[in-house]
């Protein structure tokens, strides 16, 4: 007689980890972070570093406040990226002549002229993806309607 495993409830399913869309994201977010390492190697940057300089390229001047907003991060964790890029010599952080409490940054010359070769890292992104550019368009239309879903959930189980 051979033993036999027991077929689990259909509850029991959703808690196998292989279920888990969380954990898919959070895989494939690691899988890219270890992409953008290698690629993001010749800039000289970080993956969060190389965001904030995205912002910054798109952007312009900003306050810490702004900036964080953007990347949808908190000051305490931003500061510690914004003295690092200013060590690097690509940003400059100053405190601002309208309000003493708001802090501006803003990029050097050598922040604005590494856009260029920064250039490169986004078709090299969607070669490493094997995803063609409109396969990329709606993955990202898909994953920004899903963070807008999920925020939203946030607030209205944050209210309860």
């Amino acid at each position: 007689m051979t033993a036999t495993t027991p077929t689990p409830a259909p509850e029991a399913e959703w808690l196998r980890l292989d279920r888990q869309i969380c954990f898919s994201l959070h895989a494939a977010s690691r899988a890219f972070n270890g992409v953008y390492r290698v690629i993001l190697k010749d800039l000289g940057l970080t993956y969060p570093q190389y965001l904030v300089m995205l912002v910054l390229w798109e952007e312009g001047d900003l306050p810490v406040k702004k900036l964080g907003e953007h990347l949808r991060l908190d000051s305490g964790t931003l500061s510690p990226l914004l003295k690092r890029l200013e060590a690097a010599g690509l940003v400059s952080r100053e405190r601002s002549a309208r309000d003493e409490r708001s802090v501006e940054v803003r990029l050097t010359e050598a922040g604005t002229a590494l856009r260029e070769r920064a250039l490169e890292v986004p078709r090299r992104i969607v070669s490493a993806t094997g995803f063609d550019v409109d396969e990329i368009r709606d993955l990202k239309a898909r994953l920004d309607q899903l963070t807008g879903t999920l925020d939203a959930a946030a607030l209205e189980e944050g209210s309860r």
